[in-house]
């Protein structure tokens, strides 16, 4: 595994761990690569019964490494580890938590659209500032958060950028419990062993049954990748990059 993404296993439980605090787990190709093989081993292995994913202290994740970004931006092109990922953790047939402490910036929040069970901590902040890149949402979000959210709240998320506390998250469906910094790991623990405990098959067909078809989402991504492409090309996206990096000087 990339020495930035951590994993491990215990009792049918596969942690999958974010660990680059130096950049407050932002995503590179090669971690996004690391955690699709991580969720791809568990899938047909009876042995998995629930998946973690988690970051550190102060960072979930800070979403996509910015210097990757501005590559994209400067290509056009959107790098293939990313889809990857959007593709395993949509098809993933393992429950999944996240135990999310800290920052959770794009697809740090974004993923957890696919996650069935979240714990927070009560100083978590959730933000997708895709727009003020003039760019879109991403991991279906644009179909999920109005979905999950209404709406409003979608709206005021997604596309003013506006930051959710953890309270907020909760209230808006995104996230189970809050609970204190220092007990989130715990939290999430004992939720993934609550699951792991429960019959496995009829786990998998409930959650199957709750989450129905993908095809609505697989189509979404598909539409959302094609219109992000499209910003990175726009005069819109450049001014706001252009913006960006004569911010970072």
């Amino acid at each position: 595994m990339a020495e930035s993404i951590e994993v491990s296993d215990d009792a049918g439980i596969r942690t999958i761990r974010m660990n680059r605090p130096e950049k407050k787990n932002a995503l590179t190709q090669p971690m996004y690569a690391a955690m699709t093989r991580a969720l791809a081993e568990a899938q047909d292995n009876d042995a998995f019964r629930c998946i973690i994913i988690a970051g550190g202290p102060g960072a979930f994740s800070a979403g996509a490494d910015i210097g990757e970004f501005l590559e994209s931006a400067q290509t056009g092109a959107l790098r293939p580890a990313t889809l990857e990922f959007l593709s395993a953790i949509v098809h993933n047939r393992k429950p999944l938590v996240a135990a999310v402490s800290g920052l959770a910036v794009g697809i740090g929040v974004t993923m957890l659209f696919h996650c069935d069970h979240v714990v927070a901590a009560r100083d978590a902040t959730f933000t997708t500032p895709f727009l003020k890149l003039a760019l879109i949402p991403e991991a279906a979000s644009s179909l999920l958060a109005p979905q999950r959210m209404g709406y409003a709240r979608a709206f005021s998320m997604l596309v003013m950028g506006r930051p959710l506390s953890a309270a907020e998250a909760r209230d808006a469906g995104l996230v189970n419990s809050v609970v204190e910094a220092d007990a989130v790991e715990d939290t999430a623990l004992k939720a993934a062993r609550e699951i792991a405990a429960l019959p496995a098959g009829a786990v998998a067909v409930s959650r199957a049954l709750m989450r129905g078809s993908l095809d609505a989402v697989d189509r979404q991504i598909n539409t959302e990748i094609d219109r992000f492409r499209e910003r990175l090309q726009s005069d819109e996206a450049r001014a706001a990059f252009t913006a960006f990096l004569a911010r970072k000087k």
